[in-house]
């Protein structure tokens, strides 16, 4: 934040977050965080997402957060990252409540579940009633880019009472853009590379998860000459 911007770095492994740390970019399971935070002096928040589909979690889904919280915060992380919805799109306030108080006093930001309400405008207001530090959005479109007029308006309408931070398809190509049109100071991205399995034995013939995953011989990693390229284009314009 000394050069006037915050860059994000998702990151799903220990390579990706030294990646990320060495494109001199802040970085957001407990194995993880405790392996991470051994390699890493930047910031780590983490997110708490205790499965994948929508944001309308059940009672045992909801424990599985407040542990994964509280083993979050006994192993250092630096933030925490959920959302929560309810079944007709709006945020949840109880659950969002309950959340919070178990994250306190560390800093919290509601994720791209913000993406998905009925009334971002409402859901806004709603967030910051809550105590939420930060707020990821795509703008509830596809991408960054293509949401980048409602994010400017939330932005606008958030006056600096929480940190409208864009995020989503956030690449080299577009980024000067989307910070110049959402008047952003903060940013999330990925900034991933494919990097080929050192396995030498592979079987074709298995997927280990759906039919339209990842390959299972090719490693999503942060990649530290994209990191410092979006590190560079932010700060020439912020």
């Amino acid at each position: 934040m000394d050069d006037g911007f915050l860059m994000e770095v998702c990151v799903d492994s220990v390579e990706s977050a030294v990646n990320a740390e060495r494109g001199a970019a802040p970085v957001p399971p407990a194995g993880l965080l405790q392996v991470v935070k051994q390699c890493v002096r930047v910031p780590v928040f983490v997110m708490i997402r205790p499965r994948g589909g929508d944001f309308l979690y059940s009672d045992r889904e909801v424990e599985v957060m407040k542990a994964d919280i509280r083993l979050a915060k006994l192993h250092g992380a630096d933030g925490l990252v959920f959302g929560a919805l309810t079944e007709d799109g709006r945020i949840d306030t109880e659950l969002c409540t309950a959340l919070l108080a178990v994250c306190r006093p560390l800093p919290v930001t509601f994720h791209r579940a913000f993406d998905m309400v009925h009334d971002p405008v409402v859901a806004l207001e709603t967030l910051i009633s809550l105590g939420f530090e930060r707020v990821l959005t795509s703008g509830c479109d596809s991408s960054a880019l293509e949401g980048l007029s409602l994010i400017k308006r939330l932005a606008e309408q958030a006056k600096g009472r929480i940190v409208v931070v864009p995020g989503g398809g956030i690449t080299e190509r577009n980024l000067q853009r989307i910070l110049e049109g959402s008047t952003a100071s903060e940013f999330h991205c990925s900034a991933r590379s494919a990097r080929d399995s050192g396995m030498k034995f592979r079987n074709p013939n298995v997927a280990m998860g759906a039919s339209f995953s990842a390959p299972e011989y090719s490693i999503k990693v942060a990649d530290v000459a994209k990191v410092r390229t979006l590190n560079a284009i932010a700060k020439n314009i912020l």
